[in-house]
């Protein structure tokens, strides 16, 4: 039964954390292509704002991606708009794994306290017979309760995985299409953009 309860505090937890994490608002704000226009339109991208666009959310890293490429073409602004892309996808799925092996395994907990109890309520009847029912009717409910538990844990648990899956694969649709709105514009109307080739992650931590 303790590890049922351990299953559903971590899953708690994790739904809690998520519910947070992955809000639309957080990850992809639906003014962060125009801000960055705003900027570029009046000539007040520089590293600051960068800076600025890459701490602001999952989205604003991505656009900063493909900024500091914008001078090297329209491909190589994809390709680095992509791989920032996979780095935050990877940490929108994060502890996802962990909340699908809950549900999962917490049947298979219940079952096995289910078996374990009844292999008790067994050796009891081979060691005293079947003279007390009420008893055995006891132990067996007891070792029922189990498998009801895990249920209990496994059900929440797998719905809310499956709710977050979806969360997760319209966040990705946002952000590929706020980052293709940039890309766009870029393409459509140039502009010159100041010197980004300096404005790295690395130097930005240490500023």
């Amino acid at each position: 039964m303790l590890p049922i309860i351990l299953c559903s505090i971590l899953a708690i937890a994790i739904v809690i954390e998520r519910s947070w994490s992955l809000s639309a608002n957080r990850i992809a704000p639906r003014y962060a292509v125009g801000q960055v226009w705003t900027w570029i339109k009046n000539n007040e991208l520089d590293s600051t704002r960068m800076r600025e666009l890459r701490l602001s959310s999952p989205l604003g890293q991505i656009l900063a991606a493909g900024l500091l490429h914008a001078r090297q073409g329209r491909a190589q602004m994809q390709d680095a708009i992509a791989h920032s892309a996979s780095v935050v996808i990877h940490e929108l799925e994060r502890y996802l794994s962990t909340l699908g092996t809950i549900a999962a395994i917490t049947p298979l907990l219940g079952l096995l306290g289910t078996v374990i109890g009844m292999i008790r309520v067994f050796t009891e009847i081979m060691i005293q017979g079947t003279g007390n029912a009420s008893a055995l009717a006891g132990g067996i409910s007891e070792a029922l309760i189990t498998t009801a538990a895990g249920l209990c844990v496994a059900i929440p648990s797998y719905a809310c995985h499956r709710y977050f899956i979806r969360k997760v694969d319209s966040l990705v649709l946002a952000l590929e299409q706020e980052s293709a709105k940039l890309v766009d514009a870029l393409d459509k109307v140039p502009v010159e953009l100041g010197d980004l080739k300096n404005t790295t992650p690395e130097q930005e931590q240490a500023a």
